[in-house]
């Protein structure tokens, strides 16, 4: 066996030191190797070679072979099930199906139980040929419901036990990663596509960004509606802390913060300002000695008359609809700008962050408005990863 493996790790450093090879031919010698793999790490298991460390099957593997816990689950299911299933083994030593089309097969044969000799070996294998992994194991989660309803039940609600989501910091940012159940999943990806298409030609962003813009705008959405539950007697909210300098974005000020203690720039508080419920708060010597009722920047009648005057975001192109957008001054409020009729305009989220953060300036020619955009655009780096700016 070791003159063999032997044998083998000279042929493999003649690969890597070949100039061109054919990528078909190496993913199925790749492939086949993955299947002995499979064959040799079950047998190993089934001598007991595990308990000598004291550890489950998987855990062995994972351990000795360098490899993820589901890594290692997977080849051990692939080994076990290919001792019932010949043709399958012999049709991925030969290259005629990938390891990936033959791990749908066994899984399936696996998961299907007492009615397990129902697969059909040769059918699976046709199917593996035409199809590819992906829609085998489509093909394989439809014959599961239909052969076995229960079992594909019990498998939906161990999923279920799985989901989470994560929000931490990023740096300055904040990442979010999460593992949500097929209803949930559908019921974002359908309300995050429907606000992630192109604003008008001049839309710039890539798809990634406007997807990332459509969950913002999602979850501003339900805020502003202010249907979730209280916390603390109090709808919830984003608060910012800031002075009138910081306001004003004079140079010297002090940081603004958010509730968690982030910073953000002037130019973001200028727009949150837009709409928001302003309270002030009078310090002396670090001491609060008086603080002011919350009032909006824009009353219930004038936001309920911008929605009699314009039915979808001010923006020239824009066909966001208006309970999706938010008022904005056109003189900004921190130059003196009245929360008055005749300087408001209502802005979907992509184009009021345009206007403030973004450089764009909105301008009144008699009766028109222009739309500005800055001077130049800023260009950032490809080589900057926010991954490098955390560290």
């Amino acid at each position: 066996m070791l003159v063999e493996l032997d044998q083998l790790e000279i042929a493999v450093r003649r690969v890597e030191l070949a100039d061109r090879l054919d990528p078909s031919r190496l993913r199925s010698l790749a492939d086949r190797l993955e299947g002995k793999f499979a064959q040799v790490v079950h047998s190993a298991t089934q001598r007991g070679d595990h308990q000598m460390t004291a550890n489950s099957p998987v855990a062995w593997v994972a351990s000795t072979c360098s490899m993820s816990p589901t890594s290692a689950s997977d080849r051990l299911c692939v080994g076990a099930q290919m001792e019932h299933l010949p043709k399958v083994a012999d049709a991925l030593s030969s290259g005629e199906i990938g390891y990936q089309c033959a791990s749908v097969i066994c899984h399936l044969r696996d998961k299907l139980g007492e009615r397990r000799d129902l697969l059909d070996e040769d059918l699976w294998i046709s199917y593996a040929r035409e199809h590819g992994p992906r829609n085998l194991r489509w093909i394989a989660q439809h014959v599961r419901y239909m052969l076995d309803p229960d079992g594909f039940d019990r498998d939906g609600e161990e999923d279920y036990e799985q989901r989470y989501l994560h929000l931490s910091a990023f740096g300055n940012m904040f990442k979010l990663d999460a593992v949500l159940d097929p209803e949930t999943g559908a019921a974002l990806r359908a309300a995050i596509d429907g606000l992630s298409k192109r604003l008008g030609e001049g839309d710039t962003r890539t798809p990634k960004q406007r997807r990332a813009d459509g969950f913002s705008e999602v979850v501003r959405h339900v805020l502003d509606q202010g249907t979730l539950p209280r916390r603390n007697r109090v709808r919830p909210h984003i608060t910012v802390t800031t002075t009138v300098e910081g306001l004003r974005a004079e140079t010297g000020a002090a940081a603004s913060e958010l509730q968690n203690g982030s910073l953000i720039s002037s130019k973001t508080v200028q727009r949150l300002a837009c709409d928001g419920m302003l309270s002030r708060v009078v310090k002396a010597d670090s001491m609060v000695i008086d603080v002011g009722r919350a009032t909006p920047s824009v009353s219930p009648a004038q936001w309920r008359a911008l929605k009699a005057r314009h039915k979808t975001c001010g923006w020239l192109g824009c066909d966001r609809p208006i309970n999706w957008t938010s008022p904005h001054h056109i003189e900004f409020r921190c130059h003196g700008g009245q929360s008055t009729m005749g300087n408001l305009l209502p802005l979907c989220y992509h184009h009021h962050r345009l206007v403030h953060e973004g450089g764009w300036q909105i301008v009144k020619a008699g009766c028109d408005l222009k739309f500005i955009p800055p001077d130049r655009y800023r260009a950032f780096s490809a080589r900057r990863r926010w991954g490098e700016v955390a560290a």
